[in-house]
């Protein structure tokens, strides 16, 4: 890029989106970003896992984290808005891994992987707390529920244009479900997602974990993680369900063991979060959330977000 376009774009970007710039100075991962709009107006969440609370040697904290911002310049951190002892089904050593969140009828519904072998949902009126149960039973548990998977854990929910909602969740193998319109109730089978063209010359692009599914003109854009380490790559379909054709690399390898991301698309502009080593004591289990702008090409394709010096 010519420098002074770069300039430019630089100046036109907010401060907190510049690519390797943790969002805020406690340790945080699997962004989970959204802009809803309440009562009292419109403004970012970002549901994380809290790392700052885990032991340092595995992701085991048990709590939760919101970040809220007007604007991605600046956020602030509103501390935590729920645990896993919402869920009294779940194992007395349960963690609190990567969350999802929705607005919709009126309502947050937050999805939360327990334990490793089940995904709880909790509902609120509000989008910073107050979170019950919304079932009194897991949402999708692996000892009761067929084609499951090793492991369901990363949850991520897509409400399709008409209206249609969909979760995708899984390790290693992605699955995808319908929702009721409840969204709290499974409709139909779990189902693998099919992907399609993936290199066979490269034998690490493959799915790993972190499914996510957003829709941009009429294409609906499947990105995910090949791994442990793992790059964030996507695949392209016609339809929610697949099958998704691979196209290429989103972001590259990073110094850790995981990756997590999340597109938002607000106001005409696209944003990619996801998680590093960023902040001093750092690592695969002290993770940082960063945010970047992500671009597209006139035919649809995703230009890869580069990496900058840390």
């Amino acid at each position: 890029m010519h420098y002074l376009a770069a300039a430019l774009l630089a100046l036109a970007l907010p401060a907190a989106t510049q690519a390797g710039q943790p969002i805020a100075q406690r340790f945080n991962a699997d962004p989970s970003p959204h802009y809803f709009t309440t009562q009292h107006g419109g403004k970012f969440y970002l549901y994380a896992t809290d790392d700052a609370s885990n032991s340092g040697k595995y992701w085991d904290s048990t709590s939760w984290r919101l970040y809220t911002s007007p604007d991605m310049k600046t956020w602030t951190d509103t501390g935590i808005p729920l645990d896993v002892t919402v869920f009294k089904w779940a194992r007395a050593d349960a963690k609190a891994w990567a969350p999802e969140a929705v607005q919709r009828n009126g309502r947050y519904y937050f999805y939360a992987p327990v334990g490793g072998d089940k995904i709880g949902v909790a509902i609120s009126d509000r989008p910073d707390g107050g979170f019950a149960d919304a079932r009194g039973t897991p949402l999708v548990d692996k000892a009761r529920d067929a084609n499951a998977g090793d492991e369901p854990i990363d949850p991520a929910v897509f409400v399709d244009k008409d209206g249609q909602a969909y979760l995708y969740f899984g390790t290693r193998v992605p699955k995808v479900v319908k929702l009721k319109a409840d969204m709290i109730s499974l409709d139909g089978p779990i189902l693998d997602v099919a992907l399609e063209d993936l290199p066979p010359s490269d034998p690490k692009k493959k799915y790993g974990e972190a499914p996510f599914l957003h829709e941009r003109k009429g294409t609906y854009y499947f990105t995910f993680s090949t791994g442990w380490p793992g790059q964030i790559v996507y695949a392209t379909g016609s339809s929610p369900l697949g099958p998704f054709a691979y196209r290429g690399v989103v972001l590259d390898y990073l110094k850790i063991s995981t990756n997590h991301q999340a597109i938002v698309e607000h106001g005409g502009k696209s944003w990619l979060f996801y998680h590093d080593s960023l902040l001093p004591g750092g690592g695969s289990h002290r993770r940082s959330i960063a945010i970047a702008p992500l671009e597209y090409e006139s035919d649809g394709r995703i230009r890869q977000v580069p990496l900058h010096a840390r």
